[in-house]
């Protein structure tokens, strides 16, 4: 089951997701929407790379039990899906602000 850490997180990430398309509320025009919809693909793709990568090739001990190659993809799709909304809410901030 190593896509059972996305399938966990996806509720999360479509909250985080909403409130990132959501808000600000203005300016809202194409290239905006074009931003958020790039930026939220790109940390879907990535929590999933890093999820996989967590599951077959992470460092988790399995001898004490398996559920720690779980864990450590669980955190590690969490972790980037956050990176890159870390990354891009400021960057947006400053782009509209330029704008």
């Amino acid at each position: 089951m190593p896509y059972l850490a996305v399938i966990l997180f996806l509720p999360w990430f479509v909250l985080l997701g909403s409130l990132f398309w959501l808000y600000p509320r203005q300016p809202r025009n194409a290239r905006r929407r074009a931003y958020d919809a790039t930026v939220l693909v790109l940390a879907l793709l990535l929590s999933v790379a890093g999820m996989l990568w967590g599951y077959q090739l992470g460092a988790a001990d399995i001898g004490t039990g398996a559920i720690w190659k779980q864990v450590l993809a669980t955190l590690v799709a969490y972790g980037a899906f956050l990176l890159v909304m870390t990354v891009a809410i400021p960057l947006r901030s400053w782009w509209l602000a330029s704008r």
